[in-house]
């Protein structure tokens, strides 16, 4: 390969995000990545039984994902993921109980105010407890350092019911993460991003077609589109000369660059280095101190349909999650997808025990699945989904890294998100603005396409 004006490494949300938005620019891009795919932690394989598109694992999607609905348009999949008309929650209680979370069309935050309010699965009491979180989600309201969810929620009048029911299966969705363990910046600053003035901010977004088919290949064709080259199955490293980063090796061929996005994570950010210069240093070091949580998706294909809604929610169970594909997507798909987030406890536990604690929790929610016939059931385990959010975690660099002609990117780096995708595509396009203002080139305005 010839030079480029931007080489990126990494072809997950971030790196594609950056890449984009630069090719778009009129940039000329190199996108390199180390593995045979693309999509880093979001992609779909073909299961080889039943030729369903399997995600690696279940992503949903907030309405107020701003930067991932403007990349959506910008690669032309923005109709291919599904926004929940009004904020609707299915879930079957730890006792058997069934309730639904139904928020009226109101704005923000009023809308998920009045559905608690109105939320059948609580007493009255509990459900007035949502006053006391106003003040806290206020911008500018301060959060203690190192304060653990639970404890915020504690500390601002949550009773244990709203919490089991509500805010921790929620948490944990977010940050990947126990509520006694995870801090509680991150998760306020989701809150307050959900309870926006949007009307859609709250609402649930799932994709409508795999993760490849909507943030992956659409944007490798806009790539290609756009005169920008992709290298697959290519582990790259830079080159420094001079103080400087001055492109990247792969297979051994030299590409020159003006600029380098890394967007690898962050377990990852050291093997791009032969020497680390000083500059980087410490980047490089917190950035391999990072600790890294799991998540497990268990896929089941059933005889027959067992669930009535795209999705429920299963709280005080093992897995918290239980989404219908063939409720959400497109056509084709057959499979239920269980999560379970934070999963330490289970991500070295065999796929057999791993789909029987599956089955044993939804069978303990759905009763149709006792009278239904288990056809196929596969496990898959992301072991470093997330970083973690524990208290003493190593700080979050920022785009730029003091090393002239490297950049950074990734749901990593310091966007005050956890691990989303939102995050990854925040990263990869302050990249892209910081890459075009060094090369001293206008910034495009955001594709157009409905929020």
């Amino acid at each position: 390969m010839s030079g480029v004006d931007v080489a990126v490494i990494g072809a997950g949300c971030a790196g594609l995000s950056a890449a984009t938005a630069l090719a778009e620019a009129g940039c000329r891009v190199a996108l390199v990545e180390a593995r045979p795919i693309c999509g880093g932690r979001t992609f779909a394989t073909p299961d080889r039984a039943t030729g369903d598109w399997v995600d690696n694992g279940q992503h949903a999607l907030f309405g107020c994902y701003h930067a991932t609905v403007e990349y959506l348009a910008r690669i032309g999949t923005r109709t291919a993921a599904r926004v929940q008309s009004a904020l609707a929650v299915p879930m079957v209680h730890p006792d058997g109980r069934t309730s639904e979370l139904r928020c009226p069309g109101l704005p923000s935050p009023l809308q998920l105010v009045a559905g608690v309010l109105a939320w059948s699965g609580l007493p009255w009491r509990d459900r007035l407890a949502m006053r006391h979180l106003a003040p806290a989600l206020a911008p500018g309201a301060a959060v203690e350092a190192d304060e653990t969810v639970r404890e915020w929620l504690v500390r601002h009048g949550q009773p244990a019911s709203l919490i089991a029911l509500l805010w921790e299966p929620l948490a944990v969705a977010a940050l990947n993460q126990s509520i006694d363990h995870a801090t509680a910046t991150t998760f306020v600053e989701v809150l307050r991003r959900m309870l926006g003035p949007g009307p859609d901010d709250a609402a649930i977004v799932l994709p409508a077609v795999s993760l490849t088919d909507l943030l992956v290949t659409p944007a490798l064709d806009l790539l290609r589109r756009h005169g920008a080259t992709v290298s697959t199955g290519a582990p790259a490293r830079l080159v420094v000369a001079e103080g400087r980063v001055v492109g990247a090796r792969v297979r051994d061929v030299q590409v020159g660059a003006d600029l380098v996005v890394s967007a690898v994570p962050w377990h990852a950010l050291p093997a791009l280095f032969d020497e680390v210069p000083a500059a980087v240093q410490d980047v490089v070091r917190h950035a391999g101190e990072m600790q890294s949580a799991p998540i497990v998706t268990v896929n089941l294909w059933f005889d027959r349909d067992v669930l009535d809604t795209p999705f429920l929610g299963l709280p005080g169970r093992r897995f918290q999650w239980v989404f219908d594909k063939a409720r959400i997507a497109a056509a084709g798909a057959r499979h239920l997808s269980l999560v379970c987030s934070g999963a330490d406890h289970l991500v070295a536990q065999s796929n057999e025990a791993i789909i029987d604690q599956a089955l044993g929790d939804l069978a303990d929610a759905v009763p149709a699945v006792r009278r239904a016939r288990l056809a196929r059931a596969t496990a898959v385990r992301e072991r470093r989904a997330t970083f973690s959010l524990a208290a003493g975690a190593p700080p979050r660099p920022g785009t730029h890294t003091g090393l002239p002609g490297l950049l950074l990117a990734g749901d990593w780096t310091d966007t005050g998100l956890p691990a989303t995708i939102e995050s990854a595509v925040v990263s990869g396009h302050r990249a892209a603005a910081a890459a075009l203002k060094l090369l001293s080139r206008p910034r495009p305005h955001p594709a157009p396409g409905p929020r």
